[in-house]
This record gives C-alpha cells, sequence and structure tokens, in this order.
C-alpha cells in the first residue's frame, strides 16, 4: 500500500481531470493508498496561463476549433519543443514548482502533459525524486505528453504503445490499459431499470446527446435536427455545467412536446453511467474520457463536430473498430439516427464492436499495476 499518491492534472477541458478523479476512486476502492490527494496545477499557476488553459480553451473549442487543429499539428513534432515550452511552464509555475519540491507522496501520477513535463524537469535537477506514472487520456499520443523521467506511460491502445517504443519511450515501462474512467462503468446495469429510475420509456430507443462536462458545442443545433426524427426516440440532453445551455434546452424539450421524439435536459450529472446504462447510441463530440464511457458500456457513437486534432484522431479510432459513425452535417444528423435505429442488426454490431474496444477496468488495471511495482 502506498503511503500518498498525489495524481495531477489541469483542468484545460473536463477530461483530464475526470480521469484523475477516476483515479482516485480506483484507489480508494482498491484500498491501495492511506492518503491520495487531487491536484490541479493550474490552481497554482500565474493567472494569464490560468486564463490561457482554461477560459481560452473553451472558447477555441466553442468558436475556433480550428485554432485547436493548427496548434495541436505545429507542436506534434516529438522531442523538438521540449526546451520552449519549459520555459514557459517554468515562468508562470512557480508556485506549483514549489508545492512539488515540498511533497512528500511516495508517487506521482499525471492525467496532463504539464504536470509531467514539470515533475521530469525537476527530477533531472534531482530536486525531486517522486516516481511519475503518464497516463494519457487520448487514444493517440501527442508529442506534448513526451517526457524524459518516468517510470511508467499508460496509453489507450497497442499502436500508441508501438509509437512511442519508435520514438524512443522505453518498451517496457509502456502499458496498455485503456484511457482511467470511473469504476462505475465496469458495473453492469440493467438497460430497462436504469430507463424507469431516470423517467424514461423502457421500450423507446435512447440518445445521449452530450456537451461534455462544461456544455461547450451546437447543442441546440444538434436536438433541432435530431428534432427531425420521424421514429420514436428519447433524447437525453447532457448540458455539463453550462446554465445557459439547461435552459435552451429545457425550452426546446417543451416545444417539442408531442413529437415522436422526447428531450431529457441533464445539466451537470455524477450518474453518467446510469444514463449511458440505459441508451444504445452516443451524439456529439469523441473526447477522450467520453469516448471511453461510450466503449465501456458498449454504445454505438455518432460523432458531429469533433475538435480538430485530438478528437480526429479518437474518431479514427472509433472507425476503424466499427464503433461509431461520423456525421459531416447535421443537416443529415436525423437521416444518420432514422437508418440505425431502423436497422437493429447494424445498431447490435457496432455496440458489439464497442464493446469489444471498451476497457472499463482501466483505473483498476493501472492501480494495479502501479501497487505490484511500487508498494511495500
Amino acid at each position: 500500500m502506498f503511503n500518498r499518491v498525489d495524481i495531477h492534472h489541469a483542468t484545460a477541458g473536463a477530461g483530464h481531470k475526470s480521469a484523475a478523479l477516476a483515479l482516485a476512486a480506483a484507489f480508494k476502492q482498491a484500498g491501495a493508498a492511506r492518503d491520495v490527494r487531487v491536484i490541479d496545477a493550474l490552481d497554482h499557476t500565474a493567472g494569464w496561463y490560468t486564463n490561457v488553459y482554461r477560459e481560452k480553451y473553451l472558447e477555441w473549442v466553442g468558436k475556433r476549433p480550428h485554432l485547436i487543429g493548427y496548434t495541436y499539428d505545429k507542436l506534434n513534432t516529438p522531442w523538438q519543443q521540449q526546451k520552449r515550452r519549459l520555459f514557459l511552464d517554468r515562468a508562470a509555475a512557480r508556485d506549483y514548482i514549489d508545492l512539488l519540491e515540498k511533497s512528500d507522496a511516495d508517487l506521482a501520477i499525471c492525467t496532463h502533459f504539464t504536470p509531467s513535463e514539470l515533475i521530469s524537469w525537476l527530477r533531472k535537477k534531482r530536486r525531486l525524486a517522486t516516481p511519475q506514472a503518464v497516463v494519457v487520456t487520448d487514444f493517440d499520443v501527442h508529442a506534448m505528453w513526451l517526457c524524459p523521467n518516468y517510470e511508467h506511460f499508460f496509453v489507450a491502445r497497442e499502436e500508441a504503445k508501438v509509437y512511442l517504443g519508435e520514438i524512443d519511450i522505453r518498451p517496457q515501462d509502456i502499458h496498455v490499459t485503456g484511457i482511467p474512467i470511473n469504476p462505475a462503468f465496469a458495473i453492469a446495469k440493467d438497460k430497462k431499470a436504469m430507463r424507469i429510475k431516470h423517467g424514461l420509456l423502457p421500450d423507446v430507443p435512447v440518445v445521449v446527446l452530450s456537451a461534455g462536462g462544461y456544455g461547450v458545442g451546437n447543442i441546440g443545433g444538434l436536438l433541432k435536427e435530431i428534432l427531425r426524427v420521424s421514429l420514436p426516440l428519447q433524447v437525453v440532453a447532457i448540458c455539463g455545467r453550462n446554465e445557459e445551455l439547461k435552459a435552451e434546452v429545457d425550452a426546446i424539450a417543451v416545444a417539442a412536446r408531442g413529437l415522436p421524439v422526447e428531450i431529457l435536459p441533464i445539466g451537470f450529472t455524477t450518474e453518467m453511467d446510469e444514463f449511458m446504462s440505459a441508451a444504445d447510441i452516443v451524439v456529439g463530440k469523441p473526447g477522450g474520457l467520453t469516448t471511453s464511457e461510450a466503449l465501456a458500456k458498449g454504445l454505438a457513437f455518432i460523432v458531429v463536430n469533433p475538435i480538430p486534432g485530438q478528437e480526429d484522431r479518437n474518431t479514427e479510432h472509433l472507425l476503424q473498430h466499427g464503433a461509431g459513425m461520423r456525421c459531416n452535417h447535421i443537416e443529415v444528423l436525423h437521416w444518420m439516427l432514422e437508418r440505425l435505429i431502423a436497422d437493429p442488426e447494424r445498431l447490435a454490431k457496432m455496440q458489439a464492436n464497442a464493446r469489444a474496444i471498451g476497457k472499463p477496468n482501466a483505473a483498476m488495471e493501472i492501480v494495479d499495476r502501479l501497487v505490484r511495482a511500487h508498494a511495500g
């Protein structure tokens, strides 16, 4: 058992934090550490730097996704951008570096590349000796995740392991576990029971429409297209923490009463595993965590408006394994849904493909590997 484990993330979007919390829950469930701290590096960095990561990132996702794609491609050059990035991160993160140096943790786990980069640098300077595990939260590995001082790299799929081995990450330290999601997703829950619990009809197909933890994206527009579906359908619209979006979806749901499509608006929820257990299909943006949760529950995924860069790569993973479809024009979303719902054999095949590549126990597997490798 570890005496203390620190799990570091950065709140740029919701996924890195969700992965950190999933690992914390897994440590608790396994009884593998006496104390687990989840630390947001951005709580300890300069205000301008925090603003770029938190506010500007969400603004770019919603209004300027092409800038994310450009930046993703520009910086995806293995081992070539480290010095420049490290200079910037060190200047902005002096308080965070001080926190790291004072840490008495037995192990540092990073679900974002900024903490792992700084920990690696401190270890190089012999200012920190804590072992480090890097947990990649997308299905592809961007160059920003690379660092020279680590004990473990945890990745989502075998291709990522092969790639890292080709660019000088030690193969023996790379583990294919999947992306850590809440251990609750590994618990089988009856579809009809979950529908009844959440006020849904037990025998009508259910779609989860996800805007992510922060409710970013054209959910209102997507709902208006889904309302064109002529078959009976229930839509669980997850709005996250975006109260303005929740109000918009509430209004759309009221206006849609009497149509074949019924809408259940949901704000931020800790019961995503139950909504996905009740569902057949996910529609939305394929973030690493959302995609992993959908696969764990065996759901077909219709991808709409992926963020250029990382979500494009996640989409490729879904398409490659026959677990998803990509909707390039929202004007045909209703048509894609109708065709899929009306073809139960095709839908069942996509769901089976999703289950085959899903890794619901990723968080527990990561904890188990770390305990076996380090804990005394």
